[in-house]
């Protein structure tokens, strides 16, 4: 499987600095005092490896009612957190100057956490892209095409990446196949926090 910009599928290695991404592991933990990471169980009762919180106005949720998005956070009942103003100014950057993200899903993988395929597709209006931030651990990425079928390729997302899911690569099927325990000294006990930002509900005219 070759990757091209063309798919709309863009990696940018390195992308914030080791400072910048101090900077903002820092906010990122002070926000999740206030909401707290949580093993989510999918509609199927499976808790999730992967330990969540989310960042915004809405946050993603799963539960025996399905996939979705909500206003607070589904242990504490509070509103999420604000999203740091560095990840708003990447997605103006990099996914659109014009209509700012509502939702900043936080992912916690520790060394035995994966996530399988998967597709985005819980959010309002999929013309939005899908950007996300590694910090931490490497993960090993999975990604393919828009039907599950389609061959896969696994890429390296090492802390301080930055990585966008937008046009046609906006509904590839994608996934995290294992975390490279201690690749990274950036969170002190280990372990990759994966920061995605979306666009969950309409957009305003």
């Amino acid at each position: 499987m070759t990757l091209s910009t063309t798919t709309g599928f863009r990696l940018l290695p390195g992308r914030l600095s080791p400072q910048a991404q101090s900077e903002l592991l820092a906010q990122v933990l002070a926000r999740v005092e206030q909401a707290p990471l949580v093993h989510q169980v999918t509609p199927g009762g499976k808790p999730m490896s992967v330990a969540m919180t989310s960042l915004g106005s809405l946050g993603w949720t799963t539960d025996a009612a399905g996939y979705r998005y909500e206003p607070r956070h589904p242990v504490t009942g509070q509103a999420w957190p604000d999203i740091p103003q560095v990840l708003l100014d990447l997605w103006a950057e990099l996914a659109d100057p014009d209509v700012p993200p509502d939702a900043c899903l936080i992912n916690f993988y520790n060394a035995e956490a994966k996530m399988g395929l998967h597709q985005d597709r819980d959010e309002a209006d999929l013309k939005f892209p899908v950007l996300s931030v590694s910090l931490g651990d490497t993960a090993v990425f999975r990604i393919g095409g828009v039907k599950r079928s389609d061959p896969t390729r696994s890429i390296k997302l090492a802390s301080g990446d930055v990585c966008l899911l937008a046009g046609e690569a906006r509904l590839f099927h994608h996934g995290v196949d294992r975390i490279l325990a201690g690749s990274s000294r950036l969170l002190p006990s280990g372990g990759r926090i994966n920061l995605t930002l979306r666009r969950a509900a309409p957009a305003t005219a």
